[in-house]
Formats: structure tokens, sequence, C-alpha cells
């Protein structure tokens, strides 16, 4: 299989003046994660980090304005393609009953469709995703990158992060939210100042993903009705683009319908 080297493997969006989505564009779209920067006035954070194919520190510092300032690197669940790159950051956070895998992977380890069980393949072909090639990419980072070369590292906490706490950049405030559903340590982080959630893969705009390995519906009903009580005025999912308020309300309601039937 022949794939074209890509020009950059990251691609950076400034959303406002804090905040940068950074995407890896040459993932398939099903583990094409968002992650984000967001730039705080004593620190800033990186929630999640992609599926670590190249080192991703060099270009997060690259895009902060003071890359010498503490930075903290929250994990919002522990799939392939929210932690690829945790092992790069000093600080790293994620919810108590994630740690574990956080600390010794054992789910997808890899880039090759052949080590996916094939009934999460179908899960994924029924939830409306495309069909995987051979791999995870569909472009090399660098000219004779060896896919097979790749691994999961993963990295042990150095704190944890539940229902209640909070993540303090200075002059921004995050509640962390458990979100459960999609995986069973799922966290969100929500600024009340601002009404601003950062909801990782409990909702995005896209096909979710609610029937595979340790996911449960029983739980993202939960899950949608504490985001339906709080007041939400920007959601930026894990994946897809960022919606408001209204959106977020349709897609809960598609998915309590389609649980229902």
């Amino acid at each position: 299989m022949t794939l074209p080297v890509a020009a950059a493997w990251y691609q950076a969006t400034r959303v406002d003046d804090a905040t940068t989505l950074i995407i890896e564009p040459h993932i398939h779209v099903l583990e094409q994660a968002n992650m984000w920067l967001v730039e705080g006035r004593d620190r800033d954070m990186i929630l999640d980090t992609g599926m670590g194919v190249v080192p991703l520190r060099p270009f997060i510092d690259s895009l902060r304005r003071d890359p010498e300032k503490p930075i903290i690197c929250v994990s919002s669940h522990t799939h392939i393609d929210h932690i690829g790159a945790v092992h790069e950051f000093e600080t790293r956070l994620v919810h108590p009953l994630e740690a574990d895998e956080m600390a010794a992977p054992s789910g997808l380890r890899t880039l090759f469709r052949r080590d996916m069980p094939e009934a999460l393949l179908q899960t994924f072909l029924d939830a409306g995703y495309p069909p995987i090639g051979e791999l995870l990419i569909e472009a090399l980072p660098y000219a004779g990158y060896d896919p097979s070369g790749y691994l999961l590292q993963g990295a042990p906490a150095t704190g944890l992060l539940k229902e209640g706490d909070s993540v303090d950049l200075g002059d921004r405030r995050y509640a962390v939210l458990h979100l459960p559903g999609h995986s069973p340590g799922g966290i969100g982080l929500f600024e009340a100042a601002t009404g601003t959630l950062f909801a990782a893969d409990a909702i995005y705009d896209g096909p979710l993903i609610y029937a595979g390995p340790s996911m449960s519906i029983a739980a993202y009903r939960k899950t949608f009705a504490k985001l339906r009580a709080l007041p939400v005025n920007l959601v930026h999912g894990g994946h897809d683009p960022s919606f408001d308020r209204d959106r977020m309300l349709e897609i809960i309601d598609h998915y309590e319908r389609l649980w229902a039937g």
C-alpha cells in the first residue's frame, strides 16, 4: 500500500484569543480527534493528545505565546485517539476509572485495521462511519515512515480528576464533569463564566459511538440528562465542528429517540 507524504501532520485553527483546535487531518475520520489548547494566565492546558503518530509537544509549544509556561495535559478518556502523545507531558490528569488504562493501554494500540475486532468495525459502520482501509492513517508523516513502528505508549497519571474537581488556569476555571457512556471515566470541562463546555466524546456533532467495549447506553442517558440541565452556550466536542446549545439538544433528542425505539 502506497501512501502520500503529508506536507504537515498537525493542523491548528485559532478559535478565540485563548483557544486553539488541533487535529491530525491525515488520520481516518473515525480516529481524527479534536485536541484543544487553552492558554491561561498562569498555566496552559492541552485537552487530549490525538494518536501520537509523531511528537505533539513541539507543535504545541510552537503555538503557545509562552512555551516556558507550565502546561497541564488532561485526558478526557483513554481511547487511542485521545492519549497518543500523553507521555510527552509532565502533568497528566485523567479520571480515576481510566488511570490504569492510561498507564498501560490494553485496547487498540496500532495503526492497522487487522488489529481491530470485526465486531467493533461493524459498530463503526453501523454508526455511519466510512470503511477503514488497511491503515488508520491516510498519509505518511514523513518519507520512510513505517506504520508498524507505531505503538500507543500511554503514561501513568500524575493526578486524578473527578466530578466536582476543577482545572484552574489562573484566569479560566473549568469544572470537571463525569460524563460516562462512551467510556466509564469520560470527563468534560465546563467554564461557567462563558457557558463553554469541552465535551470530548460524550457528545459531538457526528456519529456517536455507544455500543462498543466498556460503553453503556444507560450511563449515556444519565450523561445526557446532566447536559440538558447545564447552562451551555457553546460545545467543543471530541470530534467534528463545535456547536451551540440548540444543536446539543437536537443531538440528545436524536439518540434518545433511537435508544427508545
